[in-house]
């Protein structure tokens, strides 16, 4: 899955700035309902990485019931953070 395909997919636009409130709202509610309805593992991890980077993401024990899961998006959280210089 495609951060760029996300992006036209839930906000039918390839930049977020472009987005108007209602319509990120619109389109987060979009992706919590396709993550939960989801059941491959690569791409519920994909938005679940997009919900994270919009605030959006359910906590790690909700959303994923593997722990191996639950430590990739740990792993991928701490490298977000050390990008961001935090």
């Amino acid at each position: 899955m495609d951060f760029d395909d996300q992006l036209r997919r839930y906000f039918a636009t390839d930049d977020l700035a472009d987005v108007t409130p209602e319509g990120l709202a619109a389109g987060i509610e979009r992706m919590r309902v396709d993550f939960g309805m989801e059941k491959d593992r690569a791409r519920r991890f994909a938005l679940w990485t997009l919900l994270y980077m919009l605030g959006a993401a359910p906590d790690l024990d909700v959303a994923f019931k593997d722990e191996d899961d639950r430590n990739s998006a740990r792993d991928w959280m701490d490298m977000m953070a050390r990008a961001q210089g935090e």
